[in-house]
């Protein structure tokens, strides 16, 4: 799809409002080879985020926050709304009918649509309710989404899921908080587009959104610092010496702010966790994905993080992402070790 140039909008005023269907359709509009199957995938998982948005409203006034006494593939427990996300998104997805198969964190299995009638080109990898854990507290959670075109639609197999990230199409996420925000890239850039609950759409408030080169923010869980290896421990040391501290515990706030102010957001694998915490095909590719787009850059430390192929289909990994450089300071602490 090719970029159409939008000016920031005057939210409320009525004045060229931008939303986002109005955005997605534009570029399709101004790329000759569009079919219109991803605007109409991205109108589903809009709806999606919409829907969830208003579910999340509700959590604590309809009784939502109960745990259903089962637990997800990552031995996690949980709550009524994960499963009710998940639900949304995946009957949306199915509806949609461009889809050919579907990755979840609360499903352990890759969901193929049978279906022929109802069976599209995309594969869409996602994070229903990051941060689930956070509901309780009030603290800010969020969908996250990646979305790859599927090899051959008539025969679906897991090679179309285990595949290099530099193949994603699209990607976003949504997060839940004070405001509903939708951040997304097709490939040429990232925008934001807040919820209008008065008119129920979306409206660009962020366009172009870039990373700065240096931020002064690291966004990192110190209470781990005593099972980083030593590169991370290195760099830590540093940046506390000349940045603030933030983080929320809630990849997409962190993520968030990281992405509006700059500077660099970590979760590294470590000696406990020694492959990572965060799921590569709908956390880290998503994720890596945005970043790259807005100017910045991600790294397990040792390798670009779109470079990952996965082992399977929720596998994890290390990752710092941010600003150009301070993700470039962090990777010289692992090259000095070298």
């Amino acid at each position: 799809m090719g970029q159409t140039k939008f000016d920031a909008v005057k939210v409320g005023t009525g004045e060229d409002l931008v939303t986002l269907t109005r955005w997605v359709i534009a570029q399709q509009q101004h790329a000759p080879e569009a079919t219109g199957d991803l605007t109409l995938l991205l109108t589903a998982i809009q709806f999606g985020c919409k829907f969830v948005a208003s579910k999340v409203k509700q959590a604590g006034l309809i009784n939502l926050l109960g745990l259903t006494g089962t637990a997800n593939v990552q031995g996690e427990d949980v709550k009524k709304l994960d499963v009710l996300a998940n639900d949304i998104f995946r009957n949306s997805l199915i509806a949609s009918g461009k889809t050919c198969m579907l990755v979840s964190e609360e499903d352990e299995n890759a969901l193929v649509i049978e279906d022929h009638n109802q069976r599209g080109k995309y594969i869409v990898t996602f994070d229903p309710l990051d941060g689930s854990s956070n509901i309780d507290c009030g603290v800010s959670i969020g969908t996250i989404f990646g979305i790859f075109k599927v090899k051959d639609s008539e025969n679906p197999t897991e090679a179309d899921l285990l595949r290099c990230g530099r193949e994603i199409v699209a990607a976003g996420y949504c997060m839940y908080g004070s405001y509903c925000e939708m951040i997304l890239s097709i490939g040429n850039g990232v925008n934001g587009f807040t919820l209008d609950p008065a008119i129920g759409e979306f409206i660009m408030t962020h366009p172009e959104i870039k990373l700065p080169p240096r931020g002064k923010i690291y966004s990192v869980n110190e209470g781990n610092f005593k099972y980083f290896d030593e590169p991370c421990k290195k760099y830590v040391e540093q940046v506390k010496q000349k940045y603030s501290a933030r983080y929320v515990g809630s990849m997409v706030s962190d993520i968030h702010r990281t992405l509006l102010y700059g500077g660099i957001f970590g979760y590294p694998a470590d000696s406990k966790s020694k492959k990572g915490k965060l799921r590569i095909l709908y956390e880290v590719f998503p994720m890596a994905f945005l970043i790259e787009q807005a100017g910045g850059k991600a790294t397990t430390g040792t390798q670009p993080a779109l470079d990952l192929v996965p082992e399977h289909i929720h596998d994890r990994s290390g990752i710092w992402l941010g600003s150009k450089d301070d993700v470039e300071d962090l990777e010289a602490c692992y090259k000095e070790q070298q």
